[in-house]
């Protein structure tokens, strides 16, 4: 039998990511694109990568990683989050594409949980693994498998009020809201005030999904999540000034890998379910 290879694809608002690994989970090849707005383009786009950049490599198995809402019985993406896509057969696409291929897919934030969860070696048993990019995803990982009671887990689709009005929460505490805000990106930002206000606003879902969920630790990744350095220290003292003895502050740590864990996930995914 020869080289086994696993094709990752992380279909993200902004960009698309693929990654290529050998059996034991190294990767040997990424090819990045930007994600077209329209489907029918990004599924040309998909064809063409698949017989060039990626035509050298026999696939055995591919993993797709999308943002949203899953039917999976049906193999449907309903949603894409701000992506304007809806209802796609990306399971079935892939599929013709890719014939003779293993194909599976899951929601990114999931994937991303999945991978970071499984590199804490079973040190926690229910994590909760929080995306704070583009929007804000998120995946319950329990015994180093996604959780399918929080299957369709949204947590950035959360409403609250804020600023006099009912308000999604990833539309205020998003890396994009933080962008809207500031005109700056996260690596950008030095400023303590900024990151003080930013960390009570991620709090106050936080806030609600320990009182929810439970966990034994928070692993916050993504674009924002990979600086979570900065605002770590306001982060904790946010939560801490509302603390409810009825719900155990767990640790809250950065992702090890913030902006890799869902090409990551998809191969543990693969080497899980097929």
């Amino acid at each position: 039998m020869g080289q086994v290879y696993y094709l990752a694809i992380d279909i993200g608002a902004t960009k698309t990511l693929f990654a290529v690994f050998e059996t034991g989970g190294k990767i040997i090849f990424e090819h990045k694109i930007k994600t077209a707005s329209d489907y029918k383009q990004f599924k040309s786009e998909l064809a063409d990568i698949l017989a060039n950049e990626l035509g050298p490599y026999k696939f055995s198995y591919c993993c797709c990683a999308v943002p949203g809402w899953i039917d999976f019985e049906k193999g449907l993406a309903v949603a894409f989050g701000v992506l304007p896509w809806q209802n796609v057969a990306i399971k079935k696409d892939l599929q013709d594409l890719m014939s003779g291929v293993k194909i599976t897919f899951n929601n990114d934030a999931k994937l991303a949980g999945l991978s970071e969860a499984k590199l804490l070696h079973q040190k926690y048993k229910k994590v909760l693994y929080l995306t704070i990019s583009t929007g804000i995803g998120g995946g319950v990982i329990i015994n180093d498998v996604i959780d399918e009671n929080f299957t369709n887990f949204e947590p950035g689709q959360m409403v609250f009020e804020h600023e006099g009005k009912a308000q999604k929460w990833e539309d205020f505490a998003s890396g994009q809201a933080l962008h809207n805000r500031y005109g700056k990106l996260a690596s950008e930002i030095e400023d303590d005030s900024i990151w003080t206000s930013f960390a009570q606003l991620i709090a106050l879902g936080l806030e609600e999904l320990l009182a929810t969920i439970q966990p034994d630790v928070v692993i916050i990744g993504g674009g924002v999540g990979a600086h979570l350095e900065k605002f770590k220290d306001f982060l904790d003292e946010a939560i801490n000034v509302n603390k409810n003895p009825m719900v155990p502050v767990p640790p809250i740590i950065k992702a090890h890998r913030p902006e890799e864990a869902v090409i990551y996930g998809c191969y543990d995914y693969i080497t899980q379910n097929l």
